[in-house]
């Protein structure tokens, strides 16, 4: 059950419903996951610093079980999230920023228990 968290200075409106579940899909493609497991949270129009610049620019945090655990892993995932933010959003490599947390599947509550019980 990957969760998905946008944070950026974008506007909101460019985050239309399109645009959300094409992240959504192509992160469940890359993660490896069922697209219906993967959760999506865009915070948008954030005041954000990156790397000294006011610039436009994203921040990705990827929390999921099994598959974000090792730097191969991520290596991975990071080529392919940031060639389709690039492509989508139309920012350059070094406005973009991934932070990936490896879960546990007792970490995720849902239907009135956790994932390991499910």
């Amino acid at each position: 059950m990957p969760f998905i968290d946008v944070e950026t200075n974008l506007p909101a409106g460019q985050f239309t419903d399109e645009v959300v579940k094409k992240l959504c899909s192509t992160a469940a493609s890359i993660l490896g996951k069922p697209e219906d497991r993967v959760n999506v949270t865009v915070k948008a129009g954030l005041p954000m610093l990156m790397s000294g610049s006011m610039a436009p620019c994203i921040q990705l945090v990827i929390s999921s079980i099994g598959v974000v655990g090792t730097a191969e892993q991520n290596k991975e995932h990071s080529a392919k999230l940031f060639q389709f933010l690039a492509k989508e959003l139309g920012l350059s490599e070094d406005r973009i920023l991934l932070r990936f947390y490896p879960l546990e599947a007792w970490q995720i509550g849902k239907k009135g228990t956790v994932m390991t019980f499910l």
